[in-house]
């Protein structure tokens, strides 16, 4: 039986809860003589319950099958396909991938050991460079003495 849901706010008489009750009662035994009619079968909910949607015990049957079949495929126990490792080498892949790399990696000594090693580090200037740099800035400074002396 459902519970009837009294309102603090509303003042509601004791006759007119027990006239409640008894309606109640009677729809309640409408439905179970309506559910017996159709054969047993249970009554769908007309909306969705508190709890979600409403399934049909061959449904969620269904539905249990289903997830049981995904997770023994999962595990590798049965099922249609087991489930292989995705994504990952074989030892021959590695192997052969670590000779690619060893090799790839002498080539790269190999074209760094005929290189000349650089002298002066990258950004420094040369004495010659010095030395125009001192020049220019020294004609810069003369043309701003000339030019503020006017």
């Amino acid at each position: 039986m459902r519970q009837l849901r009294l309102f603090t706010d509303m003042d509601i008489s004791v006759k007119d809860l027990k006239e409640a009750i008894s309606i109640r009662h009677q729809i309640d035994n409408l439905q179970r003589r309506l559910s017996s009619l159709l054969r047993g079968a249970p009554q769908r909910p007309t909306a969705p319950t508190a709890l979600g949607r409403y399934f049909s015990p061959a449904t969620r049957a269904k539905l249990a099958a289903a997830a049981r079949a995904r997770w023994a495929r999962t595990r590798g126990t049965g099922g249609a396909a087991p489930a292989g490792r995705k994504g990952q080498l074989t030892p021959a892949g590695r192997r052969r991938l670590s000779q690619l790399m060893k090799a790839r990696w002498a080539a790269r000594r190999k074209a760094a050991g005929k290189q000349k090693p650089s002298r002066r580090k990258k950004g420094a200037l040369t004495p010659a460079g010095r030395r125009r740099l001192s020049e220019l800035m020294k004609a810069r400074w003369a043309a701003r003495r000339k030019a503020g002396a006017k």
